[in-house]
């Protein structure tokens, strides 16, 4: 299967095509772009023609397009979501939806992953993975309640993501492996999400739908 997949659950844009002949060709920023303004409108749609230019297909080429479902940022989420919406209906293509976090953790080594991605407010979206499963389904939670729930697991995981990175301090006390700064699994890989989408159904583009945990910060008066 021939696929396109992109991600823009937190400030970097993703995005890669994951060619039927296993080859992979995928656009990512460094893991310092994850601090800096989200400017998924000006990015994406530039990140998704470079991998198709350097993977040499057409959406006519493609079977599917797989995108990240969240959690992560209002906004950026709506974008994600919409734009695959419009290439999926434009192309008669049909959509895969991943979770965000299951992408993250992909990357990851060892046999306990926690995926965590920056929820402002002072918490994070988290899920904890170990092997192939998913121990804890997405959640949003403040440090202190995260930090007992890895107690209570009994698990000394490896952490990645933006919400690793701002809570590095507090992890790394409690046990929690964080990977460098600089290390590229603190961004959500569209790569992984491709694979990951290999096995997930078909959906209409309509019933493709972001997974935000938890209310919007602004609310109309």
């Amino acid at each position: 299967m021939t696929i396109l997949g992109f991600d823009t659950s937190t400030a970097a844009s993703t995005a890669a095509v994951l060619r039927a002949d296993g080859e992979l060709f995928e656009s990512a920023p460094p893991s310092a772009r994850l601090a800096e303004r989200p400017a998924h409108a000006a990015e994406l749609l530039p990140a998704v023609g470079d991998v198709m230019e350097r993977a040499d297909v057409a959406f006519g080429d493609l079977e599917a397009i797989a995108v990240g479902l969240g959690p992560g940022t209002f906004t950026g989420l709506r974008i994600g979501i919409a734009t695959a919406r419009a290439l999926a209906k434009a192309n008669e293509l049909p959509l895969r939806g991943v979770s965000s976090l299951a992408a993250l953790a992909a990357g990851m080594d060892g046999p306990s992953r926690l995926a965590l991605i920056d929820a402002k407010r002072g918490e994070v979206y988290a899920a904890l993975f170990e092997g192939g499963e998913e121990r804890w389904p997405p959640m949003a939670l403040g440090i202190d309640a995260l930090l007992e729930r890895v107690r209570d697991a009994g698990v000394n995981p490896q952490a990645a993501g933006d919400g690793s990175l701002r809570f590095r301090d507090e992890l790394e006390a409690a046990g929690v492996a964080v990977a460098p700064a600089e290390s590229p699994l603190h961004v959500v890989s569209a790569g992984h999400l491709c694979r990951r989408a290999l096995a997930a159904p078909d959906v209409a583009p309509e019933q493709v739908v972001p997974n935000y945990l938890r209310e919007p910060d602004a609310v109309p008066r």
